[in-house]
């Protein structure tokens, strides 16, 4: 452990500590519910990996494999229904509509899996 330095401000030794940041964007959509749900229902876990400077790199790596797998699950779902371009071309809301409901489906179980985990 390194000794620490002090900073003389007015009558008074104030530590002089430093963090080390790394330039991270924000996280995404599903690193900031990730983000959300450990501050509001695992306050030791999210304290933890605030304080040891952790916590960026989980929401980032939990934003990618949520991202991933989301694209994985639509086109698997939407091979098994049998959404297909040429449906796209023929009735374009029925197929809104069914890509749609795969994704609610999707989403779903990425919350479940990996967010709410």
């Amino acid at each position: 452990m390194s000794k620490l330095r002090y900073v003389m401000c007015g009558d008074y030794l104030i530590p002089n500590l430093t963090l080390n940041v790394k330039a991270y964007p924000l996280p995404g959509k599903y690193g900031r519910m990730r983000e959300k749900y450990l501050r509001e229902h695992r306050h030791l876990l999210y304290s933890t990996m605030l304080l040891g400077g952790r916590l960026d790199d989980h929401l980032h790596e939990i934003d990618a494999a949520a991202q991933k797998r989301m694209d994985r699950l639509m086109q698997q779902m939407a091979e098994t229904a049998g959404i297909t371009e040429e449906l796209k071309a023929r009735d374009p809301m029925r197929w809104v509509g069914e890509m749609n409901a795969i994704k609610a489906q999707a989403e779903e179980m990425i919350l479940e899996e990996l967010i709410y985990s």
